[in-house]
């Protein structure tokens, strides 16, 4: 038995845990992890350390303009938090805030920062500097990129020790956690009974922080569509980095609509990631969700045009992993329809590691049914966000756009033109403009 159920032992079941034993430190907290904490997108992704303000955007149209300012502000406290964690010796995540760049490599990618900035200054907020072509090509050891801007006070972490980190965490402050134990089946009611292949678990409440895994339920569905990313590290080759100038610990993304993001890791790696684009049929994605085929075959392509000099280095990983996506690009959080006492989280976009922080603190404050800033934040609500087409039509258009997607950055790459009915495809995803 327990107070209050978790299904999902990642970033934001974790964060949710450890929010609900501050808050409430007498109830009995369960976590129920199918596989081990962090085997999801928590331990698998690219390691990005930002904040929310590159999306305040996003947010703005959801929440409207002084809480997107809030959460965003929050954000930049979990980046303080982690800090802390590491500094304080409880989690060694190889945190390094280096930085973030945010760049572009062509002259379609140019600027697409400038909303964000112009609305971070609006709000007050100084949290991003202009770069020189030089000062990029210094950070990052390539001329690829060649315009943008940086948050000073963001970086990298290794995401799979951050996830461990909070698991032992939450252990230690008495949070029971079961790994090995998928959900097969959840018995609504007064009390819930949670079923797993070994024993069940009774619980008043439960929060269900399941990822893309959220897709299995049809009411959740409706909001929620599952792409890949796709991530390859390098060996080690820390004297060939310091060679090219590649130095520090920043993240670094591109503003393609597919978008590169890498790093280097503290021993000489790189990590590499993309948005593959591919889409999960009625959300149920298989093996090739962990692992794409072509083993990141346009991973590595990239790789050598962002950096010429590591042609011929090996690639000893390569992995994918499935994202939970809803069309707003912002998380939503609430409780199933008819089933006040189970709560949800979804939605992050792959933009987790701060955000899922704040995220815990809403799922909390619901879940003991709190009257705050976080129960009250305009990021609950399921019934006001969008909806996706109903299959076979969500999985055929997203073939469709994918496609124009692919061809559309590889033709800006080039600065070429792509065709307008490329670019009319392409901005039929969602979140994409111009």
């Amino acid at each position: 038995r327990a107070d209050l159920a978790i299904v999902g032992g990642g970033y934001t079941g974790l964060w949710t845990a450890l929010r609900i034993r501050e808050l409430a430190p007498e109830m009995r907290v369960v976590v129920l992890e199918a596989d081990l904490c962090g085997s999801g997108a928590s331990g698998r992704n690219g390691g990005q350390v930002h904040s929310w303000f590159a999306e305040i955007g996003h947010i703005g149209a959801v929440v409207g303009a002084e809480e997107a300012r809030a959460l965003c502000a929050a954000s930049v406290d979990a980046i303080t938090e982690l800090e802390q964690l590491q500094k304080q010796g409880t989690i060694d995540m190889d945190l390094r805030l280096d930085g973030w760049l945010w760049t572009a490599s062509s002259i379609a990618q140019e600027g697409a920062w400038e909303s964000a900035l112009a609305m971070s200054e609006a709000a007050g907020v100084d949290r991003f500097r202009p770069l020189t072509v030089e000062e990029i090509e210094r950070r990052t050891g390539s001329s690829a990129s060649y315009a943008g801007i940086v948050e000073p006070n963001a970086g990298t972490v290794q995401p799979a020790k951050l996830a461990i980190g909070l698991r032992d965490l939450a252990l230690s402050r008495g949070v029971i956690i079961h790994e090995r134990s998928p959900v097969i089946d959840i018995a609504a009611g007064p009390t819930c009974t949670l079923r797993t292949a070994r024993g069940t678990l009774q619980a008043e409440k439960v929060v269900l922080a399941a990822n893309a895994w959220l897709s299995g339920l049809p009411e959740l569905r409706r909001h929620l569509y599952v792409v890949a990313s796709q991530i390859i590290a390098t060996a080690e080759v820390p004297e060939t980095l310091d060679r090219i100038g590649w130095r520090d610990g920043a993240s670094i993304c591109d503003s393609q609509r597919q978008v590169l993001y890498y790093q280097r890791t503290p021993r000489g790696r790189v990590v590499f990631g993309r948005g593959s684009g591919n889409v999960a049929f009625r959300g149920d994605f298989g093996a090739k969700f962990n692992r794409s085929p072509d083993r990141g075959r346009d991973n590595l392509r990239e790789l050598h045009r962002v950096y010429p000099a590591l042609r011929g280095v090996p690639v000893e990983y390569d992995w994918a992993g499935p994202i939970d996506c809803v069309p707003e690009h912002v998380p939503v959080f609430d409780h199933l329809r008819h089933h006040p006492n189970i709560f949800f989280g979804m939605g992050f976009n792959g933009t987790g590691i701060a955000q899922t922080a704040v995220g815990g603190r809403i799922l909390a404050s619901l879940a003991l049914e709190r009257k705050d800033r976080w129960s009250e934040s305009g990021l609950v609500g399921l019934a006001r966000r969008k909806t996706m087409p109903p299959e076979p039509f969500r999985y055929l258009g997203a073939r469709v756009v994918r496609s124009a997607i692919r061809r559309r950055n590889d033709a800006e790459i080039r600065n070429e033109r792509p065709s307008a009915l490329i670019r009319f495809l392409s901005r039929l995803a969602p979140g994409a403009g111009e």
